[in-house]
């Protein structure tokens, strides 16, 4: 029996709730596996007209999800106000999270879907880490350089090999130790989540034009051409350095299983761009398979019956096929 994915709801007052509600809606046009929701029930009530079962053991998803959408509670959250997001707030979606996390590294569920979380509510109940992505791979016991944060949509995926950091700290983070790292768990994470053999990995400049021979700068040729060397000499498939701003447009695209970018931005814009409404964040090099929709909390429309659902949707069904894949393997 192919056990359920835990979707842990984010902040109670963004549009986590709403979006699952959502793909709970779609299951039969998307053909959904069952999962269920890791929050306060209530965040989904409140935006939502639809079935809820609340259950107290992931085992009782299945079996309700044809009826209602499961929900297994967490906490009071507090009054919620979609739109208004608050300390109670906060804590239940951390509290949400690490349930989750905790039931499928213990084999509750199949795979750890993470709805969008308020940073700043985060911090202000105690959370210390820059994202979903670093508290998931430390407590599954991944070093920060071994957990990789792949952002995916139809034919485009990207590597931000630094991430949450001001832009003017990148080059001194910028190591080829680091690069290495990256785009080892990024190419084992495409083979065991995508079943990609053979991954064809890029690796864009950090400097204008890839740094025009060293005139723009040296980090190319200091840091990105010898990790790359190190990487081919591994027996990886990696070209570059690459000028970014001519990394992806359709036939670049087609010469690559994924970019890997120096920044956050750099990976980010591209992906954003052209797939805003059903982008996915995946993290590699974790033993739990672990995406998220690539969207924020969005409060501003939180409550109003408009939040798109697809990047959620795009989330569970990637996470599914990927826990089978591993499952086969």
């Amino acid at each position: 029996m192919t056990l359920p994915i835990a979707v842990s709801l984010g902040d109670p007052a963004g549009i986590g709730p709403e979006v699952t509600a959502k793909a709970w809606d779609a299951r039969h046009a998307r053909r959904l596996p069952p999962f269920f929701a890791v929050g306060d029930a209530r965040s989904v009530s409140r935006v939502w007209r639809g079935p809820i079962a609340e259950i107290s053991d992931p085992r009782a998803a299945a079996a309700v999800f044809g009826d209602a959408l499961p929900v297994l509670t967490v906490e009071d959250a507090g009054d919620i106000l979609p739109g208004s997001p608050d300390l109670e707030g906060g804590r239940c979606a951390l509290r949400s999270l690490e349930l989750a996390v905790g039931l499928v590294r213990t084999g509750a569920a199949s795979a750890l879907v993470t709805g969008p979380v308020s940073k700043s509510q985060l911090y202000a109940v105690g959370f210390t880490h820059p994202g979903q992505t670093e508290f998931v791979a430390e407590r599954c016991g991944i070093a920060y350089e071994n957990a990789v944060m792949l952002l995916a949509g139809p034919d485009l995926r990207v590597v931000p090999i630094t991430t949450h950091v001001p832009l003017a700290a990148v080059p001194a983070l910028l190591t080829i130790d680091l690069i290495v790292a990256k785009a080892r768990a990024t190419a084992r994470g495409l083979q065991r989540n995508f079943g990609i053999d053979q991954p064809r990995l890029a690796i864009a400049g950090l400097n204008p034009h890839a740094g025009e021979n060293g005139a723009l700068g040296r980090e190319e040729i200091d840091v990105i051409e010898p990790a790359i060397a190190q990487l081919l000499a591994e027996g990886l498939s990696i070209t570059g350095p690459h000028a970014a701003d001519t990394m992806f447009h359709p036939r670049a695209r087609a010469r690559y299983d994924v970019a890997l970018c120096p920044y956050h931005d750099q990976a980010l814009v591209p992906i954003k761009t052209l797939f805003f409404d059903d982008g996915v964040n995946m993290t590699m090099g974790l033993p739990i398979v672990r995406t998220s929709p690539d969207h924020g909390t969005a409060f501003g429309i939180a409550g109003q019956n408009v939040a798109e659902p697809g990047a959620m949707i795009a989330a569970i069904v990637m996470a599914a096929e990927a826990a089978a894949r591993r499952s086969m393997s």
